[in-house]
């Protein structure tokens, strides 16, 4: 299976893109599914749960953490009640990490050798990510590249999604799955398996 594990739609406030454009676009590029990260709110994206969609196209919702280290990704909640602090932007980044293990989700920081939002040299040394997003569609390869050494050297799993903030942009980077989905359990449990691996277009 071949998700796109990291799209930001209208919703994140920072683009326009329609969440149904997006979803029309990952299925024209025959992919399995989307995850809505939207910046800093699980909540946010709650519209897209009444988007007509064929069955078989998954629709996952997760969100991207502005922490003070540097973008997270997060996967497995089912609302915001991981935001103890009134906030969204520059939390303290072990503190969502462990929060959010708490509430059985799991923690993969965002393109971290992009320069700017990212958490650079930090992976090699913080522990309790669950995996590592190696193939980000906004980087270029030298930016991919420290990631995926990175994930190799740790023995994390690796993901990839788009950071899509237009239509053109989804898709450009993906996670396969070795293993059928179908809930966010799934999307999970496979990714701490380490049963997937991030993928450019």
């Amino acid at each position: 299976m071949r998700l796109d594990l990291h799209c930001h739609s209208r919703y994140s406030y920072d683009n326009h893109l329609e969440p149904e454009g997006l979803m029309e676009r990952a299925m024209e590029l025959g992919l399995d599914g989307v995850c809505f990260t939207e910046h800093g709110s699980f909540d946010a994206s709650w519209p897209v749960d009444r988007i007509l969609h064929p069955r078989e196209f998954l629709v996952f919702r997760g969100m991207e953490i502005s922490t003070d280290s540097g973008h997270l990704l997060v996967y497995g909640l089912e609302d915001d009640s991981w935001n103890l602090w009134g906030r969204t932007v520059h939390l303290r980044l072990s503190k969502v990490v462990e929060r959010v293990h708490s509430m059985g989700g799991i923690c993969v920081p965002a393109h971290p050798f992009r320069g700017w939002e990212s958490m650079g040299d930090l992976i090699l040394s913080f522990n309790g990510f669950d995996g590592i997003e190696t193939h980000n569609g906004v980087n270029n390869s030298d930016q991919n590249q420290p990631a995926i050494k990175a994930a190799l050297k740790l023995g994390l799993p690796s993901i990839g999604g788009s950071d899509c903030h237009y239509r053109h942009q989804v898709g450009q980077a993906y996670t396969e799955f070795d293993n059928h989905l179908a809930s966010v359990a799934d999307l999970v449990r496979e990714i701490k398996a380490g049963a997937c691996r991030g993928r450019v277009k």
